[in-house]
């Protein structure tokens, strides 16, 4: 894709033997809001975590703004534009909302052990911005109210959006969300996909999005790809996925479910 933020081509990977993703082409466009689904273990999260860093693709290439990713650490990843939330939470339990959103910008602090023990004037400087950073993005995500809190305690919609507020506090270009709908009721769908739309809308942040919910997905993405056994089997607007027989059968199993990826 012409002038696209992320890039992956010809990208191949592989454990003992058994292949996981094949030849995949993939790119997601500045500002862009891009859905990759597909049946269990179609790849989709090895295919995140080639993006991420914690797996390095055998072959293929992997740009971010034009700059290779292959050989770069995750941490180098997240300082280079790129956040990512987990299928399943990742809160440290022990730690308010705010500390867990707060741990989120340790990718663009600067102050050392000797700052940590004389707290110079840069370093409390930064602490403050550190601080300020954490409401911001809490009251982005509409859940600042609950700053006193552990995060852990929190209803479990609530706990998404602390994971989010913490991508977000690392300023990125590109936020990756694996599975934000999974344990959410319909009324917090809603909410989601509003959340995701004023990502974009207002900070300029292109989102990719792993989702079973295809609803959600049909009413969020302007374009989605679909993985199968680790092949790149189609890709287009959401009209176009929900009348591709390829993917009816391999996401659905079965050609009279097209019903379900409706609208």
């Amino acid at each position: 894709m012409s002038g696209a933020l992320l890039q992956l081509t010809g990208v191949g990977l592989a454990f003992a033997g058994n292949r996981v993703l094949d030849e995949v082409d993939f790119a997601v466009p500045e500002r862009g809001i891009v859905s990759l689904i597909g049946p269990n273990g179609a790849g989709k999260t090895s295919l995140f975590n080639c993006i991420t860093g914690f797996y390095r693709p055998h072959v293929g290439a992997i740009t971010f703004g034009g700059h290779d990713l292959r050989r770069l650490k995750p941490h180098r990843i997240t300082a280079a534009g790129i956040a990512r939330t987990f299928q399943n939470l990742r809160l440290f339990r022990e730690m308010s909302v705010p500390e867990n959103v707060m741990s989120g910008m340790h990718c663009r602090t600067h102050a050392g052990a000797f700052g940590a023990i004389f707290r110079p004037p840069r370093q409390r400087a930064e602490e403050a911005e550190i601080r300020a950073t954490a409401a911001e993005c809490l009251r982005f995500v509409d859940i600042a109210g609950d700053w006193n809190r552990v995060a852990t305690t929190l209803p479990y919609g609530h706990q998404r959006r602390v994971e989010i507020a913490r991508a977000l506090a690392t300023r990125p270009r590109l936020l990756l969300l694996d599975e934000p709908a999974a344990g959410l009721h319909g009324g917090e769908k809603q909410e989601l996909i509003a959340l995701i739309n004023r990502i974009r809308d207002e900070r300029g942040i292109a989102v990719l999005l792993i989702e079973h919910d295809t609803g959600l997905v049909m009413k969020v993405s302007e374009r989605i790809s679909v993985l199968d056994h680790g092949v790149m089997i189609a890709e287009g607007t959401a009209k176009e996925i929900q009348a591709n027989p390829r993917v009816i059968e391999a996401y659905l199993g079965q050609e009279d479910a097209g019903a379900d990826l409706e609208l």
